[in-house]
């Protein structure tokens, strides 16, 4: 990979810059009649390109700016935002939030987190590190990751392209209990799509690595080459017959069955009853092989921060501990709704832990002996209030703890209330490819549907 190499400022405005705006916001905004108020400043830009049967597709390149501010006039909430810096755009925008919060209803729930809650401490977290990768040398990245899938196998006749990703930004969130933090940070990536095949038999996979450091970012070749291996293998894919069986999520889709688990157990699903894990707190919600951490403090983690969105210190928590939920993810208002404290997840949850188990892949497929590997999820068959799950899949039939033989066209069923419980093993091929770091998982049992 092209090094990588430190740079004082890649930015528009300066971290000081952003400061200085986020706190005329705060001030202009009291003085203007706001009880509380809070702002977030950011600035970023991104390059991305594309190239396809090695031919450059698209080349982007985007500086962004924003500032986002919310008033309050007593438990009345107001928000504008804006892409302006202008002094007079920046005034324009707290008026307009001010506006907005006289004509809204009180909210005995609205306003800013305790006090007491808020992060004192900003330890680096190693998240920004700039890629100096000019276009040249981008196109000649994703041209070298093509040309490798190309050359994995003679089967991948045709590509939908591979990109080359960079992305940095930096922001400062400040709000009028005398809070300021911000940092910058930075997210790259190479991805490839292929295509193998021809007329109804054609198939398509891809694969990805992501990092906030590009020199963690796998080698383009190995990019490629991992995207031909998973095109080829689902070449002479068959349908199955109905049935019920083991079904293992493969690691990069598993952490899928988490998502459904965040989303049930924050804040906004809670307080409007709409998460079919309602009341469950301190109850068994997985099988006891289960134990999912949160973890905020890892050192260039895709989701790591010392605070949430609303400046609230992020803490180490155990979500899920044997299979008993521990906790919820809520930030200031939510708990509120809720009679509870913010647990400092205001925008979500950060690195999501699922820990490993101790069998490898090829330790799983022997454990569930027969049954379906899923690799591919298709459609949004996902009922948030009652944790009914049907979605289209693709993967492979499993006898004797081999896999047999690519399947397509099929769905596998269930609810998510009873797959979480059927959990029985995790495997600890875990990848990281985003927020969510998770192994393979095997479900005791699900309905699969062919044609």
């Amino acid at each position: 990979m092209t090094a990588i190499v430190s740079h004082e400022s890649r930015f528009s405005h300066t971290h000081e810059a952003l400061r200085e705006i986020a706190q005329d916001l705060i001030q202009y905004a009291r003085k203007r009649g706001a009880t509380a108020a809070s702002a977030e400043v950011s600035d970023g830009f991104g390059q991305g390109v594309s190239v396809r049967q090695g031919e450059v597709e698209t080349i982007e390149y985007n500086r962004d700016k924003g500032l986002s501010v919310s008033v309050y006039i007593g438990q009345r909430r107001g928000n504008a935002s804006t892409s302006d810096f202008s002094p007079q755009a920046v005034r324009d925008t707290v008026d307009a939030a001010l506006n907005i919060a006289r004509f809204t209803a009180i909210d005995d729930c609205a306003g800013l987190p305790e006090p007491e809650m808020l992060a004192s401490k900003f330890p680096d977290l190693d998240l920004y590190h700039p890629w100096l990768l000019d276009v040249d040398d981008a196109i000649e990245l994703a041209r070298d990751c093509e040309q490798a899938a190309y050359a994995a196998d003679k089967r991948i006749n045709n590509s939908e392209g591979a990109t080359v990703n960079v992305h940095e930004a930096h922001f400062v969130y400040a709000n009028s209990l005398g809070f300021v933090g911000g940092f910058p940070t930075s997210r790259h990536s190479v991805s490839c799509a292929v295509i193998a095949g021809k007329d109804d038999a054609m198939q398509r996979d891809y694969w990805y690595s992501v990092a906030r450091n590009a020199a963690e970012i796998l080698k383009v070749e190995e990019v490629g080459r991992i995207a031909a291996e998973r095109t080829v293998r689902r070449l002479k894919g068959r349908s199955l017959a109905s049935m019920q069986c083991p079904v293992l999520f493969e690691a990069p889709i598993a952490a899928s069955l988490i998502g459904h688990f965040v989303g049930a157990v924050s804040g906004g699903s809670l307080y409007r009853k709409s998460s079919f894990l309602l009341d469950r707190l301190d109850t068994q919600v997985f099988s006891s092989v289960m134990r999912i951490d949160d973890v905020p403090d890892i050192r260039r983690g895709l989701a790591s921060s010392p605070f949430d969105d609303e400046g609230v210190k992020a803490q180490r928590r155990t979500i899920v501990d044997a299979g008993v939920l521990n906790g919820y993810f809520l930030g200031s208002y939510s708990a509120r709704k809720l009679g509870m404290k913010t647990t400092g997840n205001a925008g979500g949850s950060h690195n999501l832990i699922v820990q490993p188990g101790e069998l490898d892949f090829n330790g799983l497929l022997k454990k569930m002996d027969r049954g379906l590997l899923v690799t591919e999820l298709l459609g949004q068959g996902v009922n948030p209030v009652t944790g009914d799950y049907s979605r289209g899949a693709a993967g492979f039939w499993v006898e004797h703890g081999e896999i047999q033989y690519p399947v397509e066209e099929i769905t596998i069923a269930g609810n998510l209330k009873e797959m979480f419980m059927g959990i029985v093993a995790v495997g600890n091929d875990v990848l990281v490819q985003g927020a969510r770091q998770c192994g393979s998982v095997l479900i005791e049992r699900m309905a699969v549907a062919g044609r």
